[in-house]
């Protein structure tokens, strides 16, 4: 299974931000890292691949489950990526611009499915 921060890796990738909400993501992988027992918390990552062009990007974040079955990120600010937004002008964003971009991507993915189906709760 590939891991979640292998991303850091992966070639940069410059997106024009307006293009963002147009990416198409799949599936890559799912961790759990540590199983839940009904009163802890399930916790795990989760991979995301899509292509802008030619290149490959990716964007990877940490989940939880709380019980009974509730999925949400750790952090909605610590998502990894190779992925760099642009203006329209060609410009760099802001960080914190980049993470509204990336969560309006996690925002459209199917991501809790895959993390359910991964707890064998699907």
């Amino acid at each position: 299974m590939t891991p979640a921060w292998i991303v850091y890796a992966w070639p940069r990738v410059l997106c024009e931000a307006q293009r963002a909400p147009n990416l198409q993501f799949a599936h890559l992988s799912t961790q759990v890292l540590v199983a839940g027992d009904g009163r802890r918390p399930s916790l795990g990552q989760t991979l995301w691949q899509g292509a802008e062009g030619q290149a490959v990007a990716g964007v990877a974040w940490d989940w939880i489950s709380l019980p009974p079955g509730v999925v949400a990120m750790v952090d909605p600010m610590a998502l990894i990526t190779n992925l760099q937004f642009l203006n329209a002008d060609g410009e760099v964003l802001a960080p914190m611009e980049s993470v509204l971009q990336l969560n309006e991507i996690v925002h459209a993915l199917p991501w809790q499915h895959e993390v359910q189906r991964a707890l064998g709760l699907h």
